[in-house]
């Protein structure tokens, strides 16, 4: 991306053929067949498998009947020896001298083709350039692109429309003049001649249809609202009119949904449009003028509440001025809903499309549907949504909100990174890219100060009106000595204090913890040393508060029982104790009365969030005042705008920080900035307590004092020190086998054929050990790692590796390019 990802690995990947000798793969056996019909095109087909050996596809042909077919339609193909239907993607028509020598005979025909999904040719590109960068078979890719619902058609239904044909319009004609008291002479002498049209019998409901399709102005009318408006109850004598061509009819399909404007309207601003900050003028004006301009890619570095969302909706205003549409990505749902109300407040004329993965099934097709009809010229939604079928020509401006957040990251196959993608896409697109962040990730921020590949334009102070807050950083080791009681305490005597004040002001609250559940750790209370941990992982089971009874859940690989009463060892009472959201919840309602009222205090999390709708409700409620208190993980921890918010608590910050993993302290850094600066955006200003068994470490103090870019100075001469992205460029392969031999013998495998690879020479392959977390669901997890100097070098060697079949096909080894987290 603008160097971001060096050379095209397309052009690396897509010559594996001929460096292999081979000719345009055939999806065929040798053995001769007749085609049914006769081939009237020939295809290349990526079929939605862990196909890897062709990367360009398989080739078919395309019978008359089904012609002519373009590249980005779903089709279902024959695949292997028992020819088992598979859906595939054409990815590209053939000429006739691609496909030379290879028979009719020798060619498998698609089968069935889907009319209404078809993607862009920028989006297949896109896919393409996934693929290979990605380490993903092209088929896979594909598949990921489209949302399942549109795949299977949720919601679609065919409306039949109907209008008059010119024989219906003569009959009505004759029918209406025959109904005059007298007749005209042209009549009488047409009908000596015996030139009269000879009319139909018509029956009275036959009539009235034909009457009612005179009297509307519009040329055609829906079938179902036809018959209500001629009070005819039955489809008969509409069957009957269809028959004898006196009406004509078309079939549309369209897509049925519970429509999502006003459940998108949570804190929706005001429609009246703020003045802008010198600052924020200055931003608009720079990147307003390269619009116009192609490519350019833009890091916007703003304090939280400096006005980067009012920057985003002026810059989306210029590109619908000029007939583009504009791409909004949020990192999480949880921001969907604000964002989303402002979008529609601020451009009520537009039609918006809301993509996220906790819509209903019917509701991501419709959303995607209308993008891909043209009808919505504002797109708005999470990772998934750079993917949206915008129409080629189309696409003005890509805006990627909060791009450092790792939900950006997909972490099934392909493992792409959302704002990653965004820039390339709006690179094929030539288009601007806005990257936004109050804390962005380093590497964003590399390319803007380091490398200059990207433009920073800073917005260093807060909107009139919001106050900056001031941050508190509580040693919870000391604090909870204050208490004289021996129960456990998640919320020290300061952060306690503080939040029953703010609850007797009217005040709003939100506490974060990035850990759900009750508590994290169950032991045997005689400490006979039993730990209880997950049968199937390398990790400890967290304990759930259920409706009726406790339970105990592993966050990985999500088994599920009752929590032990004893201890199975030596019988010994079982304990449990540690933190988690739902323990928060707890305490709450002992820090104030008001709080121990139902619905005072509201959970954010996954356990509690399972769709939109539960969302949406529960940012609403807090937007009213009705609940108090928000207790969440992450979900909460960014992008909320609610003015009454006065006290912001990290109820513990060390969560993240002690992981083995290389951005740990990017992350925990992040974090409490992001959270602390949901307070202060009223008259009434804010505070945050976080609370932290490790006062003095870096990243909690720099992130207190807002010096971001002091944290990023020293964490990157940390990062250039040890050769760790974004100096040098990284690849991890994660074997999984329900073997720990295996798992390990097949990661050395991976690891002796990358480091034999010519192309490794200028890269460094360590490995294979063992992940952080060993075993997940039952299969230990080896890893190998790849550094390379840049994004070209590690394209190189991770295809060269893909040519010469070092990755096994299944689910054995995972590629990750570019990972986010080492766990």
């Amino acid at each position: 991306m603008g160097g971001l990802f060096g050379n095209d690995p397309l052009e690396a990947l897509g010559a594996r053929n001929a460096r292999r000798g081979k000719r345009e793969p055939v999806a065929a056996k040798p053995t001769v067949r007749a085609p049914r019909e006769p081939f009237t095109q020939r295809v290349l087909v990526a079929v939605e498998r862990g196909v890897d050996a062709y990367p360009d596809g398989l080739t078919y042909g395309v019978p008359a009947s089904l012609a002519p077919l373009r590249a980005g339609q779903r089709v279902i193909v024959p695949l292997g020896r028992g020819d088992a239907a598979t859906h595939g993607w054409v990815v590209r028509v053939l000429e006739t001298a691609d496909s030379a020598g290879i028979p009719d005979e020798k060619l498998k025909p698609v089968r069935s083709v889907d009319p209404t999904t078809a993607l862009p040719a920028q989006v297949m590109e896109l896919a393409r350039w996934m693929s290979a960068y990605y380490a993903c078979p092209l088929g896979v890719a594909l598949a990921g692109v489209l949302p399942a619902a549109v795949k299977q058609g949720v919601g679609r239904v065919d409306r039949v429309f109907v209008a008059m044909s010119q024989a219906g319009r003569d009959v009505v004609a004759a029918l209406q003049a025959r109904a005059g008291a007298k007749r005209s002479r042209t009549m009488k002498a047409a009908e000596g001649a015996g030139t009269e049209p000879a009319l139909p019998k018509l029956s009275a409901p036959q009539k009235r249809l034909l009457e009612t399709l005179t009297d509307r102005a519009d040329a055609e009318i829906e079938s179902t609202d036809l018959l209500a408006a001629a009070s005819v109850a039955t489809k008969q004598p509409l069957k009957a009119l269809i028959a004898l061509s006196l009406v004509t009819t078309t079939t549309r399909t369209h897509v049925e949904a519970d429509w999502l404007e006003q459940a998108a309207r949570v804190g929706a601003s005001a429609a009246t449009l703020p003045t802008l900050t010198p600052d924020q003028t200055r931003v608009v004006g720079e990147i307003g003028a390269t619009l116009a301009r192609g490519f350019s890619q833009h890091l916007l570095f703003g304090v939280t509440g400096s006005g980067k969302t009012e920057v985003y909706l002026r810059l989306m205003r210029q590109c619908l001025d000029a007939g583009r549409t504009a791409l909004l990505l949020v990192p999480e749902i949880s921001l969907t809903p604000q964002t989303a109300g402002r979008v529609l407040d601020r451009f009520p004329g537009e039609r918006v499309a809301i993509l996220h993965s906790a819509l209903t099934a019917a509701q991501r097709n419709q959303q995607w549907t209308l993008v891909a009809e043209g009808h919505a010229r504002v797109v708005v939604g999470a990772r998934s949504a750079v993917f949206a079928p915008i129409p080629d020509g189309a696409l003005g401006l890509v805006l990627v909100d909060e791009e450092h957040d790792h939900s950006y990251k997909q972490d099934q196959a392909p493992r792409y990174h959302g704002r990653d993608l965004a820039i390339r896409r709006a690179q094929m697109t030539g288009c601007p890219i806005v990257l936004g962040s109050a804390t962005p990730s380093l590497e964003s921020w590399f390319n803007a100060v380091e490398r200059r590949t990207s433009t920073l334009h800073r917005l260093p102070t807060r909107a009139p009106g919001l106050i900056t807050p001031k941050v508190e950083i509580v040693d919870f080791s000391q604090d909870v000595r204050r208490f004289r009681d021996r129960r456990v305490h998640l919320l020290g005597e300061r952060l306690a204090e503080s939040l029953a004040r703010v609850v007797s002001e009217d005040g709003q609250a939100i506490l974060l913890l990035n850990r759900r559940g009750y508590a994290n750790w169950i032991s045997c209370s005689a400490r006979c040393g039993w730990i209880m941990r997950c049968e199937h992982c390398d990790a400890g089971m967290v304990c759930h508060e259920g409706p009726r009874a406790r339970f105990v859940r592993c966050h990985h690989c999500l088994t599920e029982q009752r929590l032990p009463e004893k201890c199975p060892d030596c019988a010994a009472r079982v304990t449990v104790f540690g933190l988690g959201t739902q323990k928060v919840e707890e305490e709450l309602s002992r820090v104030h009365p008001a709080l121990a009222v139902p619905g005072a205090v509201l959970r954010v999390d996954g356990d509690t969030m399972r769709s939109s709708r539960d969302l949406h409700e529960a940012l609403g409620r807090f937007a009213t005042g009705e609940v108090r208190v928000l207790v969440g993980t992450q979900m909460i921890a960014k992008g909320l705008d609610f003015p009454n918010v006065r006290l912001v608590g990290v109820v513990n910050a060390d969560t993240a920080l002690n992981l083995p993993d290389f951005r740990a302290s990017e992350r925990t850094f992040q974090l409490v900035n992001q959270v602390a600066g949901r307070c202060g955006r009223g008259s009434s200003g804010g505070r945050a307590i976080v609370q932290t068994f490790q006062p003095d470490t870096a990243a909690i103090r720099m992130a207190a004092a807002h010096d971001f870019e002091g944290f990023a100075k020293q964490e990157l001469e940390t990062r250039k020190r040890f050769g760790l992205p974004p100096f040098k460029r990284m690849a991890r392969v994660v074997v999984r086998h329900e073997s720990e031999t295996a798992a390990r013998s097949i990661a050395q495998c991976i690891h002796d054929s990358i480091a034999a690879l010519p192309e490794s020479a200028e890269c460094s392959v360590r490995g294979p050990h063992p992940c952080p977390v060993t075993r997940v669901s039952d299969r230990f997890r080896v890893q190998v790692e790849v550094l390379a100097p840049d994004a070209a070098a590690l394209q190189r060697l991770i295809t060269a590796a893909r040519n010469a079949g070092a990755f096994p096909g299944g689910e054995v080894a995972a590629v990750d390019v570019d990972p986010v987290a080492l766990l």
